[in-house]
């Protein structure tokens, strides 16, 4: 029978090995402003997203990021995306949603009497609906736009938080002259497939709902673990295998953002969860055989009741995790790039999940109950030893 408890030392040393490399980088992530380690998107760090395409040349990203530099936009990253576009990140540059087109506008069809909704005119023209309570700033943000133009924010405006045109060049603004040194460097641009700025407000809230989600899971998995089985050591050992799982995915991804540029956007938090969750799953299916074998074994050696417990679920945990790794590396070759990095995550995280499961979780379990049995054994010792010096 395979001892894996007696090789458990092995076992911490292997997790180790794999932990510490992605620790260092997730700390040196705020020691650098961000220049090594996670690479966040702009769903928590807030900016603007400009992925275009080139006619004619290919240039490389850092000649691109050369030329917002040039004209004002310094913090600006540029990466190589799918199909030949170019990904540029600056700083939040505000900008304005999609006009309609001056045919659907300058038509007035309402009846006498109906006022036209600025919403769904998109004009600032004199109408029937057009009176003297219009405010200025009511008026400036009605301000229109040719076809295809991208106006910059109205100054009585403040930017929005978040903002998505349409997928067009933009011609205004300080994207807008980009755009004209670029096509003037290397030729034409030939599509735009996104364009879109997230304000420093909406990206807080969505770092500090992604912390609280997975603090809140984590303390409610441990806290019905306990309950469950009456234990504690049950719950806080299942939240230490967790915390390995979290380590080796985040600092997975903090060294392929340092070397790679891979994100951490919003799917990001929603695979850690569901790694959270299959982990866990796993590890209550061990646990759980635990439990029945020390009350079927009593006086056995908890090393060797683990150890049972382990090698009686191993077929199931490694037939259910393959069946998954399985899937998700289907997705990871044929799916889109938008589903890669959320894709790479859970297949890291089921993998780690499963492997804490058997190899951490219960070699865990295993040196807490021994040093507490050591612990009182010494006290019942220590309590001999006095009674008799008393007696």
């Amino acid at each position: 029978m395979f001892d894996i408890m007696g090789r458990k030392k092995w076992f911490f040393a292997f997790s180790l090995a794999i932990m510490i490399p992605g620790l260092i980088f997730i700390i040196l992530t705020p020691i650098t402003g961000g220049k090594v380690g996670l690479q966040f998107s702009i769903d928590y760090t807030g900016g603007t997203l400009w992925e275009f395409k080139f006619a004619e040349q290919t240039p490389t990203p850092d000649q691109v990021q050369a030329v917002f530099v040039a004209n004002g936009l310094a913090d600006t990253t540029v990466v190589e995306t799918d199909g030949g576009y170019l990904l540029s990140r600056t700083e939040p540059v505000g900008l304005r949603g999609p006009e309609s087109s001056p045919e659907a506008s300058a038509a007035p069809s309402a009846s006498p009497g109906t006022i036209a909704s600025p919403a769904a005119s998109g004009s600032a023209a004199p109408s029937a609906s057009a009176g003297p309570s219009e405010s200025p700033k009511e008026t400036a943000a009605l301000t229109t736009a040719a076809p295809g133009e991208t106006l910059a924010p109205a100054s009585p405006l403040p930017s929005p938080s978040i903002s998505t045109v349409a997928p067009t060049k933009p011609t205004s603004g300080p994207l807008g002259d980009v755009a004209t040194a670029l096509e003037a460097q290397f030729g034409p641009i030939e599509s735009t497939r996104e364009l879109t700025t997230i304000g420093p407000v909406i990206s807080s809230e969505l770092t500090q709902q992604a912390i609280l989600l997975i603090l809140l899971g984590s303390v409610g998995i441990m806290l019905w673990m306990t309950f469950r089985f009456r234990n504690y050591k049950f719950g806080v050992t299942a939240l230490l295998a967790l915390l390995h799982d979290v380590v080796v995915v985040v600092g997975v991804f903090a060294i392929l953002g340092t070397f790679f540029g891979t994100q951490v956007d919003g799917l990001f938090i929603t695979a850690m969860l569901t790694v959270i969750g299959f982990s866990v799953h796993d590890t209550i299916v061990v646990f759980d055989r635990v439990r029945e074998n020390k009350a079927r074994h009593a006086g056995e050696p908890i090393a060797a009741i683990a150890n049972h417990s382990v090698l009686q679920t191993l077929g199931r945990s490694i037939n259910t995790t393959l069946t998954v790794v399985f899937t998700l590396t289907a997705l990871l070759l044929f799916a889109g790039p938008s589903l890669r990095n959320f894709v790479l995550a859970l297949l890291i995280g089921i993998i780690s999940g499963t492997y804490s499961s058997i190899f951490v979780a219960s070699p865990l379990l295993v040196v807490w109950e021994e040093w507490d049995a050591k612990r009182r054994a010494r006290r019942a010792a220590s309590a001999k030893t006095t009674r008799r010096a008393t007696a």
